[in-house]
């Protein structure tokens, strides 16, 4: 089932769009959380905590609306380009943010990735059944959530051992030396974004939706 899935034109670009979407936007968020457990603790680092994480869903919540019509307004390869570039400029910005140690503005940018995301990702899922027609569509959804939730498990293993391998024997007080410390890892995710949109241009085109 699988090899047949591999063999429609441009389902592994698709794939990888959607592994490099969420491990990229789970990079960011562990470099964040992260930080927030080195430099505080008690009530505030779980205060913290929990408004990374409400940064992440509120945009899926309050932008399900748009994005479900972006994506019908619009060619889904077309919305899913826009948002893989959106990403490379977050992402760029975001890595500017870790070489200038400013942790608040980069905590902020956690909130302006969750809305690319959430714009990007009804078109992704919209886009499964445009790409390899109805009769494959139960399995290529089965591998797209498999693809993601790898996606997520790598994220947490590669970024962690990354964050906690470039601190290796420096003060960790200050968020903003922390930052700065770890600055490397943006490139990470530029670069993961950046493969994101050259998958993007091999996607088979599609029409709007009516």
């Amino acid at each position: 089932m699988i090899a047949t899935l591999l063999r429609i034109r441009g389902f592994l670009f698709f794939l990888s769009m959607g592994f490099l979407n969420a491990f990229v936007d789970l990079g960011h968020k562990i470099v964040i959380q992260n930080t927030v457990f080195k430099v505080y603790d008690g009530e505030t680092q779980v205060i913290l905590t929990a408004v990374v994480n409400a940064l992440i869903l509120l945009p899926f919540v309050l932008l399900f609306s748009p994005a479900g019509f972006l994506s019908d307004r619009f060619a889904k390869p077309r919305v899913m380009r826009a948002g893989a570039w959106a990403a490379v400029v977050l992402t760029a910005l975001i890595a500017f943010c870790y070489h200038q140690g400013w942790f608040w503005v980069a905590f902020a940018m956690t909130f302006l990735l969750a809305i690319q995301a959430a714009l990007y990702s009804p078109a992704k899922y919209g886009y499964i059944k445009e790409l390899v027609g109805t009769d494959q569509l139960a399995a290529a959804n089965g591998v797209v959530q498999a693809v993601t939730t790898v996606a997520i498990l790598a994220g947490v293993f590669v970024f962690s051992i990354l964050f906690e391998g470039y601190l290796q024997g420096v003060p960790q007080h200050d968020k903003g030396d922390i930052l700065r410390q770890i600055a490397p890892v943006g490139y990470l995710l530029v670069i993961g974004s950046l493969i994101e949109v050259a998958c993007a241009y091999c996607l088979p085109p599609t029409p709007a939706s009516s």
